[in-house]
């Protein structure tokens, strides 16, 4: 398999995993090194595997390097990717794409200008979950699909406390979690027409109250948003609901369920890549127990760094990649309009389109 030149840029906790993969799983990458807003993060890193540390300028300035992958805080995407895109390397970046639709349209433009590939995250629709869940929607598993639910707790006085980024601006409910559940919902059923939504943020501050986190004991100031409800309309006619609660109690739950005429598919949580679905089917006027769909794909473990693999072979292979901007556009777009419903008390339109990717049933580990 030919290799792409490729630098990541962004030392933080998600790294690892990317360099892991980047090094070792997938068989298109070269990797040259890494490189952050603060040279000493970027070396510890390089050191860690072995490759070379960069700064940001250094990175962009090497012609060797033809991929960039952004791993860094959603308010630093935007002015990263362009100067990347400017320098004429193909760009991937961690979720969201960029803050908002104005920036993100920007640098799809910019992108198509120069002929450069860019992808975002999550991608772990890719994974053996949810394209489980692709083949068994193809195959008419379930019907006709008609309605969808997504249920999410999460528990925030011990997530801000773990993860100070999540304080930060863009780092909310609706761009650090839920974009998830909109991508893989997006990615199996379509694009999305209309939304109404509440988007709360009821605890502006609160106390840390984890023992063996920085500020422990301290007042800290959690502004975003953190509860949100929406009623959501797909393009095709699928109706569903959204609730997210990252105010209750306990680890992550996700409930995630597509209903259709001979049954409902029940999801597992989109941040992973291994949760495989089930079906719960009629027995008469009752239900069968659910059972575990056969897996289908080859990624169930850990597998950041999959949907750039996906786009270096596309770019290879001169085809639309799967992880694509204007998925990533569309689901950003759904997003802000669930922030414009909540101001404005009313439904909103969504007007950009994006298109279900194929089936993807491909091994990339060396």
């Amino acid at each position: 398999m030919e290799k792409i030149r490729t630098g990541v840029i962004g030392a933080g906790a998600i790294s690892g995993i990317y360099l892991t993969n980047l090094k070792n799983t997938f068989d298109c990458f070269d990797l040259a090194g890494v490189a952050a807003k603060h040279i000493e993060s970027a070396r510890k890193k390089a050191d860690e595997f072995g490759i070379k540390a960069y700064t940001v300028e250094e990175m962009l300035a090497d012609e060797s390097i033809k991929l960039v992958i952004i791993l860094t805080p959603v308010g630093s995407h935007y002015d990263l990717i362009r100067r990347a895109l400017s320098a004429g390397k193909h760009v991937y970046t961690e979720k969201t794409i960029t803050e908002n639709t104005e920036q993100a349209a920007d640098l799809i433009r910019l992108a198509e200008e120069k002929n450069l590939y860019l992808g975002s995250a999550p991608d772990t629709f890719l994974g053996t979950a949810f394209q489980t869940a692709r083949k068994a929607i193809d195959d008419g598993k379930i019907g006709e699909i008609n309605s969808f639910s997504i249920a999410i707790t999460r528990n925030n006085d011990i997530l801000t406390a773990y993860f100070p980024f999540l304080r930060q601006p863009g780092a909310g409910a609706l761009r650090d979690y839920l974009v998830y559940y909109l991508t893989a919902l997006v990615s199996l059923l379509g694009p999305v027409e209309s939304v109404s939504a509440f988007v709360k943020a009821p605890y502006k501050t609160r106390m840390n109250n984890v023992p063996e986190t920085k500020g422990y004991g301290e007042e800290i100031e959690t502004p975003n948003e953190s509860v949100i409800a929406a009623s959501v309309q797909l393009k095709n006619g699928i109706v569903g609901t959204i609730m997210e609660n990252n105010e209750t109690i306990g680890a992550d739950r996700a409930d995630f369920a597509f209903y259709g005429t001979k049954g409902v598919l029940l999801l597992g949580n989109p941040n992973m890549f291994g949760q495989l679905p089930k079906i719960l089917a009629p027995k008469g006027w009752a239900l069968e127990e659910p059972s575990e769909l056969e897996a289908e794909g080859f990624y169930s473990e850990n597998s950041r760094g999959l949907g750039p693999a996906e786009m270096v072979h596309a770019i290879f292979e001169n085809r639309k990649h799967r992880a694509s901007e204007k998925i990533a556009y569309h689901v950003l777009e759904v997003i802000e309009a669930m922030e414009e419903a909540e101001k404005n008390r009313t439904v909103v339109r969504i007007e950009s389109e994006c298109e279900i990717p194929a089936f993807f049933n491909e091994n990339y580990n060396q």
